[in-house]
This record gives C-alpha cells, structure tokens and sequence, in this order.
C-alpha cells in the first residue's frame, strides 16, 4: 500500500496515456443525463468528478451505488461503469438493465465480466492497470473519468490539463505529503475521525472515511456543510474528547460556509480540543482536490501503522462477498 500511495502521480500520467490511446467512438456525446455507477473504491472518482462537474454541466449527473436504476435512465442517457475489477455484482446488473433500457455505456474497468460485457456488446472500453486493490487505483479511473466529462463538454479543459500538471507537482511534493500524512495520522490516533467538507467537496470527505474505514480498520463518519449545521450540529452537546473534528476546507468554499465553519470550530472546541483543519492548495477545484486525496491517503496508511493492522486485508469484505455468492 505503501508504494501504491507514493506512485499516485504515475497512476495519473498513464492514465492520461490510455485516454489518448482509447478515442471515444461509440458513446453518446450529446446525452440528456450522465449516470456513473460504481461503488466503493471504484465508485469514488464518480462521486469527485459529479461534484466537479455540478457549476458546469448543463445537463443532470447522477452517482448511482446499487443494484437498480432510476426510471428516467433511457434511450438518452450515458451510462459510465465503473468496476475496478470488472467483476463487482452491483455495478454489473446495473449496467445489464442501462442496457434494457438503451441507454449509451461506457466501461471503465481493468477487466473482468465487465470487460467481457463492453467487448461482447461493442461498448467503449477504458481498460486501466489491475491486479491491485481498487482504493488504491484512484488516480486511474478519476483520470479517465475527468477525461470523458471534458469529452462531454461538462468540465472545462482546464481540469484535464489540471490533473497532467499535478503530476510533477506530486512528484516535487513528495516528502511533505508523507510528512504532513504522519503529523495527520498521530493527531487521529486513538480518536474517531468526525471529517466535515463544503457540501461542494463531499467527495473528499467520502474518500478519507472510506481510506481510514479500509486501511486502517476504524470506524469514523462524515457530513456536509450546510446540511450538518441544521441537524448534527446540536448533536455535539454529546461530543467528547475521543472525538476528532477534521475540517476539509478551500479558499473557493463559498464565503457563507467559510463563516459557518469558523463557528463551527468555536462550538466543538467545547466538547473536544482535538479539532484540526486541512486547508486544500491551489486555486484550481483539481489542484485542491488532489492535494486533500494524496495527504490523507498517507494519513490512514499511517494510522494502519500506529493502530498494527494489517493495510491490505479487508477479510471482512471477502466474507462478505463469498457468502453472497452462495446464497
């Protein structure tokens, strides 16, 4: 997990590679909707690229994470699956009834039934590197993903051009991602995460619960600013020491939620004195996006460290799944 964090750059430099590689020649460019359907660490660069895509897209785009479809998926539509292993059960009926129901597919996946499926029906491929676990392959479908929406015409260019640039400045960043991941993880550690983003930014803030849920072997939540503020928010007069607020934050957060947030800080430092803020650079909504994903990756590969799990097992999941598979 180690080396697989560290070589996120290159993830996005081949990334970009297989796109110029892989012409787009049979998907809809002009659809009503976009669906992206994946889950877990296959699903989570359509959650980012969705809130990404919010202030520019003129037509809807939705983030399905199940089995069945919205009605409105038809004829117009396109479909993007993504399935890291190409073998993900949810995301393969989906994408069988996207398919009853006409709609456009793009497969985005390192092989599997779903290759299978894009292959035997004659739907675009991205095929991406596999063999590896799907958290740790972000930089690899979110690449594709922001390639196809700039295809679309629902992100500007620069969020392409964005992500190829972020790849040296990784790469120059290095050793202070690794430095400020450790100093994260020792303020976390033996405390539960309570990680709160501008609702614009939720994607981030899934992406760290999700890493600190598999890595290291915790439980944590999060929520979004406004909406916590109208309910969680009283539920802090129960908050604790044990309790870690971290605040994902930007300098484009709107300037509203900016103040909603600095209140925020006075009214939790009542019950823990934990709080901590990570403060996105750049300008750009992809320069902020992957500095937040790149340093709190290394923070719960850390926190596996400190708490002596194991980084790579998720026996709990393979159970999961064998048992499925027999019932």
């Amino acid at each position: 997990m180690k080396e697989l964090i560290a070589n996120f750059a290159s993830q996005i430099e081949t990334s970009l590679s297989i796109a110029d590689a892989s012409p787009l020649k049979n998907t809809l460019k002009t659809p009503s909707l976009i669906v992206v359907s994946g889950l877990g660490g296959s699903g989570i660069g359509g959650t980012m690229v969705a809130d990404w895509a919010r202030p520019h897209a003129s037509i809807p785009v939705l983030v399905n994470k199940d089995y069945s479809l919205p009605a409105c998926v038809n004829e117009n539509t396109l479909f993007i699956a993504c399935s890291y292993s190409g073998n993900t059960e949810e995301t393969l009926e989906a994408v069988e009834k996207a398919r009853a129901a006409g709609a456009s597919i793009l497969c985005i996946t390192s092989g599997g039934a779903l290759e299978e499926f894009a292959q035997r029906h004659g739907y675009d491929l991205r095929k991406i590197p596999g063999g590896f676990p799907p958290r740790a392959c972000l930089g690899y479908s979110l690449t594709q993903l922001v390639d196809v929406f700039v295809w679309l015409g629902c992100l500007p260019e620069s969020y392409r051009s964005k992500m190829a640039e972020m790849v040296s400045v990784l790469r120059e960043s290095a050793s202070d991602f690794v430095r400020e991941g450790q100093a994260l993880a020792t303020h976390l550690h033996e405390k539960m995460a309570v990680i709160y983003a501008e609702a614009s930014n939720e994607g981030m803030a899934v992406r760290f619960r999700q890493q600190i849920n598999e890595n290291a072997k915790d439980l944590c939540w999060h929520h979004v600013v406004p909406e916590m503020n109208h309910n969680e928010l009283v539920g802090w007069a129960g908050g604790s020491a044990k309790l870690a607020p971290v605040l994902l934050r930007s300098a484009s957060d709107y300037p509203r939620n900016q103040t909603r947030m600095n209140i925020m800080k006075d009214i939790f430092a009542k019950h823990t004195p934990h709080t901590i803020e990570l403060h996105a650079k750049g300008e750009h909504p992809v320069e902020q996006g992957l500095h937040l994903i790149h340093l709190t990756d290394w923070a719960s590969y850390f926190l596996s460290e400190m708490r002596q799990v194991d980084v790579m097992e998720v026996k709990v999941i393979d159970y999961l799944k064998g048992t499925l598979a027999g019932s």
